[in-house]
């Protein structure tokens, strides 16, 4: 163990010891862990300070976006199957009302 970790360890110990732990918000609850696994361990520290800094790295900000513009294509394409069923209720609307009938027998062949 590192002398670091030692000195961390041994704060860490004193503090428990005159309760500055007690009564923490989620106190006895288990910790919600980030899931790093994908991430190489070499860069986990780093992409954690980004991550809290509010940044983003480059892969995950380009999977961000990807998924922004697959989700608006998927929205375009189901707006444009809407308008299509709308158009197609109106035109047989159209045909089968009584307006229909009555163009249809004026243009009739007399």
């Amino acid at each position: 163990m590192w002398l670091i970790d030692q000195i961390a360890e041994a704060r860490i110990r004193e503090a428990m010891a005159q309760g500055a732990f007690d009564g923490l918000p989620g106190a006895g609850r288990p910790l919600v862990l980030d899931d790093d696994r994908h991430v190489p361990e070499h860069l986990r520290v780093a992409y954690r300070i980004l991550r809290n800094a509010g940044f983003l790295p480059p892969e995950a900000a380009l999977r961000r976006e990807i998924r922004t513009v697959e989700e608006r294509a998927a929205l375009s394409r189901r707006l444009q199957c809407l308008l299509i069923r709308l158009d197609e209720t109106r035109a047989a609307r159209l045909r089968r009302g009584p307006y229909a009938a009555r163009l249809a027998a004026r243009f009739a062949a007399p």
